[in-house]
């Protein structure tokens, strides 16, 4: 899942890009409103943590401006701003939550947890795949009782290839789910992940076929 951070002051927002990406997230973050409002016209996100005292472009003018084109996306605003009218204002125009600063880290990763699954319309958010289980929100994937050892880049790509199981999946896609949208990545870090995952997953009754020049899919595994 992909998480946009528009935050100014650069402590806090690589404190937050840090601590979402250690839990498995792949996390932007942007220091003003005109980027943030660029980048949520050039990339897809699951997730928007919006700071609104922002240079350039005002939090609440992102907000609007990105509801006149995208109802899905929950977004969380951040900000020092305590007063009611502040919090309805942010609420009315289409915030789905509102944290006052400071704040702990805890608390906002389990608020991004609570949006995320109230994105999915489900409060269990979980696919699965013949024997394979994976928890978008919490990140987990097992197989029976026994849950994988993944590595966040390693559980981005399972997690791409469960979205579109059976379909073919292009290398471009991966990258763009892992990584952040400005990051220039090889190809080759893929295939690692890839094949790591393959052996990871070995007894789910899935694998994972190259089809080269296309990408990858993730499809029942053939019976002997």
């Amino acid at each position: 899942m992909r998480i946009l951070i528009t935050e100014d002051d650069a402590a806090l927002g690589e404190a937050l890009r840090f601590s979402l990406t250690q839990s498995g997230y792949a996390v932007d973050w942007v220091e003003n409103g005109a980027l943030a409002d660029k980048a949520l016209h050039d990339a897809v996100f699951d997730l928007l943590i919006l700071d609104l005292g922002l240079p350039q472009l005002d939090g609440y003018d992102v907000l609007k401006r990105l509801r006149k084109h995208d109802g899905r996306i929950p977004v969380l605003i951040l900000s020092g701003r305590e007063s009611a009218g502040d919090k309805v204002h942010g609420l009315d125009l289409g915030a789905d939550d509102y944290l006052v600063k400071p704040f702990s880290l805890d608390e906002l990763q389990a608020r991004v947890r609570a949006l995320l699954r109230r994105g999915k319309g489900s409060g269990n958010p979980k696919i699965s795949a013949a024997n394979l289980s994976f928890d978008t929100v919490d990140r987990i994937a097992s197989i029976g009782e026994r849950t994988l050892d993944l590595s966040m880049h390693e559980t981005a790509v399972l997690e791409a290839l469960l979205k579109r199981l059976g379909k073919v999946v292009s290398k471009e896609h991966l990258v763009e789910q892992i990584y952040s949208y400005d990051r220039d990545v090889g190809y080759n870090a893929i295939e690692v992940y890839v094949h790591r995952l393959r052996k990871k997953i070995e007894g789910s009754g899935l694998s994972v076929r190259t089809l080269y020049g296309r990408g990858y899919a993730l499809e029942p595994r053939a019976s002997a």
